[in-house]
Formats: C-alpha cells, sequence, structure tokens
C-alpha cells in the first residue's frame, strides 16, 4: 500500500455511509431534539452542587439505549461497541476526542428514566416517528463470543459423569441454593 492522501479519510466515510445508510438514516429521521423534555424529567432532581464530573448530555445517552435496543447490546457491549464503531459514534454525537459514557453511566441512566416514568414512552415516541416514517424497527444482533470468569467450582468426578448424562447429581434437588449456582451447560476450554 501507498502512502494515504489527504482525503481518503474523507473518501472512506463517504463509501461507509453509502453502503451502510441505517444509522445515517435513523439520525436523519428522527427529531432527536423533541425527547429533551421527557429526557429532562429523567434529570428532575438537582444536583446539590457543581463539584463532580459535568453531566453527560442526555440525548447521547438515549441514542445509545436505542442502539442497546436495536442490536441487542449489554450495557459493556454498547461502550465498547461505541468506541470501537465511527457509524455508532457519530450517531450518538460524538466524535473520536469526546470521552464515551462508560456501561455503569448508561445503566445509571436507563434505570433513572425507568424511575421517571418516561422509559417506556420515550421508546413508544422513537417508534412512532419512524412508523411515521414508513420504518420498522427490527432488532438485530451483533454476534458475539465472548468467554467471561466464573467462579471457580469443583465437582466430583462422578457429579460430572452424571451432568455429561443429562443427569442431576444426587443431593443436588435438596439444595437448591447450590443448584442456582451451577451451569450445567458449561464445558472447559
Amino acid at each position: 500500500m501507498g502512502q494515504r492522501g489527504f482525503w481518503d479519510e474523507q473518501q472512506r466515510v463517504a463509501k461507509l455511509q453509502e453502503k451502510k445508510p441505517v444509522l445515517t438514516r435513523l439520525a436523519e429521521t428522527i427529531p432527536w431534539e423533541s425527547f429533551r423534555p421527557l429526557l429532562d424529567k429523567g434529570y428532575s432532581q438537582e444536583r446539590k452542587s457543581n463539584a463532580g464530573r459535568k453531566r453527560i448530555d442526555p440525548l447521547i445517552l438515549f441514542k445509545m439505549l436505542v442502539l442497546q435496543q436495536l442490536f441487542n447490546l449489554s450495557d459493556e457491549e454498547i461502550e465498547f461497541q461505541v468506541n470501537d464503531r465511527r457509524s455508532f459514534e457519530e450517531f450518538v454525537g460524538l466524535g473520536v476526542m469526546n470521552d464515551i459514557p462508560d456501561a455503569t453511566t448508561v445503566a445509571f441512566f436507563r434505570e433513572r428514566l425507568r424511575k421517571a416514568g418516561v422509559i417506556d414512552e420515550l421508546f413508544e415516541m422513537c417508534e412512532e416517528y419512524l412508523r411515521s416514517q414508513g420504518l420498522q424497527a427490527r432488532g438485530g444482533q451483533i454476534i458475539d463470543a465472548t468467554l467471561v470468569p466464573v467462579p471457580k467450582q469443583r465437582n466430583t468426578r462422578e457429579e460430572n459423569k452424571e451432568i455429561k448424562a443429562g443427569r442431576l447429581p444426587e443431593g443436588w434437588n435438596e439444595n437448591p441454593d447450590r443448584l442456582q449456582q451451577k451451569d450445567l451447560d458449561a464445558r472447559w476450554t
């Protein structure tokens, strides 16, 4: 490959927008500022002082919740995807130099909206805007094979034989707490 030119990045962005304009279309189709009055209800409690980090624009956080619903993402995964994908970053209204809200901030924001009783209304409003444009939101998935650490729990050889045979080891029914901690489908990797 040769040296990259001055306009290469602009051309690359233009190509991306031509090929997969779904998020661009969503960003342009929905009048996002109309959500602000409902979003502000999630912040009805006044701050006690101006100390600490500045409040993140609730519209940015709401757009992250919309992406989360569209692509069936966890809080941790939406944080990663907005950091990783230019299209997600642009959709929520951030750039490379901006800090991306973390998973905890997204979770707290969702809970604030839920407690304020506006989260369902916000998503219904969003769907209504889509319907008025002849669009329908169908949630998809970004396929992700994630390996996560789990607590180490030792089974006896006999218990492992029973589990592999599809049976519950003897005595496990008597202790529902223990059974709740076991994943009978898990295997070593």
